[in-house]
């Protein structure tokens, strides 16, 4: 079964606030939730369908990625592990009040009770990946192995950062809070205490290979899928493959940026592109059939009429980039015509071009052409 479009699935417009895709999920979830619909395998998937476009619609982030790209933006975006629904969480105790303990055994969470922790603690940082790719493959989409260093939960100490038999302490200097106030005048300001860096704790033996850290550095290989019509400039999100945060909190993102190499031949603007075609005199004034190069390496015939001026731009419809969200519709091929002077003529080339003149009664005091003939 074909996938829905999220803005369908929730019943908003693309330009819909954020309150509006919240109260539209609130009202999905209710009546296919499924405490309230037990042993209906269809709500079931109706309100995972649901929670799945509310999980990207109110990431700022995860939206913009699937507006400019679509389902090939956002997919694998948990490395291929499913949704995480933890920013679906964090707004679902707002949404439904005391529901979180459902929400939580529902999708795995364990427990049956909120989930605190890891959504309360910071994320790791995100990473930024330039990568460059061929003009072709930029208009076509296509898959790109690449590989970076990020930090991963060390798994000597389970990204505890305490030595096997270690642990950790509550800080001295703040208490356990992670912030120390100092008074300045009538105001009383926290910052981060200075002991633990706002951990909250010190580790009493650190471990010996992130010495503490909790994380290590390591290199890793991914797949990027490239959806066709990318242009330079855009970035790619890929969530949970940034660095993995230092006190067991979410993973940052990784951002990957794409610069097209420029083609020898064509130039595009938006969906469409552009390139020159030479042709001959004889050619551009008795008219001809052309076999031209198209952008997926191929021949299409373009007609070239009669009495054809240089710089004259001709258009075959349909040859020219994928649209992102509709890889099956295309912008146009514009071929700019240039007219080939020859610099060097046979002595009968001379003769025919002579006769050619005089025939044609060529006119030797010619007025300028009006500026509004040439816009």
């Amino acid at each position: 079964m074909a996938k829905r479009d999220y803005y369908e699935v929730l019943g908003v417009s693309k330009d819909a606030s954020a309150d509006e895709v919240k109260k539209a999920y609130r009202k999905l979830a209710i009546k296919y939730h499924p405490d309230k619909n037990q042993g209906d395998a269809s709500a079931e998937e109706k309100f995972k369908e649901g929670t799945e476009a509310y999980e990207i619609l109110s990431d700022s982030k995860k939206k913009q990625v699937y507006d400019q790209y679509g389902f090939a933006g956002v997919e694998g975006m948990n490395g291929g592990q499913g949704h995480d629904y933890s920013s679906v969480y964090r707004d679902f105790e707002d949404i439904f009040g005391d529901f979180g303990g459902i929400f939580d055994s529902f999708f795995g969470g364990g427990g049956g009770g909120h989930r605190t922790g890891r959504s309360a603690k910071p994320r790791g940082s995100d990473l930024r990946y330039n990568l460059n790719i061929p003009f072709t493959d930029a208009v076509f989409g296509t898959k790109v192995q690449i590989s970076y260093n990020r930090h991963v939960e060390c798994v000597s100490c389970d990204g505890s950062g305490a030595e096997s038999g270690g642990g950790k302490k509550m800080c001295p200097t703040c208490g356990g809070s992670g912030q120390v106030r100092r008074s300045s005048g009538f105001f009383s300001i926290a910052s981060a205490c200075p002991t633990c860096n706002g951990d909250g704790f010190v580790i009493e033996n650190p471990c010996k290979i992130c010495r503490g850290a909790g994380v290590v550095s390591k290199s890793q290989k991914i797949k990027v899928t490239i959806p066709p019509g990318i242009e330079s400039g855009k970035r790619i999100n890929i969530p949970g493959q940034g660095n993995a945060s230092p006190n067991g909190g979410l993973t940052g993102d990784l951002y990957v940026y794409i610069t097209v190499t420029p083609h020898k031949h064509f130039e595009r603007d938006g969906a469409d592109v552009y390139c020159v075609i030479p042709v001959s005199m004889t050619q551009a004034s008795l008219g001809s059939d052309l076999m031209v190069k198209t952008l997926d390496d191929k021949k299409a015939r373009l007609k070239i009429p009669a009495g054809t001026q240089n710089d004259k731009i001709l258009r075959l419809r349909g040859e020219g980039i994928p649209y992102l969200h509709n890889a099956n519709r295309r912008g146009d091929m514009y071929l700019k015509i240039r007219v080939n002077i020859p610099t060097k003529l046979s002595s009968k080339e001379k003769s025919l071009l002579k006769e050619l003149s005089e025939l044609d009664k060529e006119n030797n005091n010619p007025e300028p052409i009006p500026l509004t003939e040439l816009r």
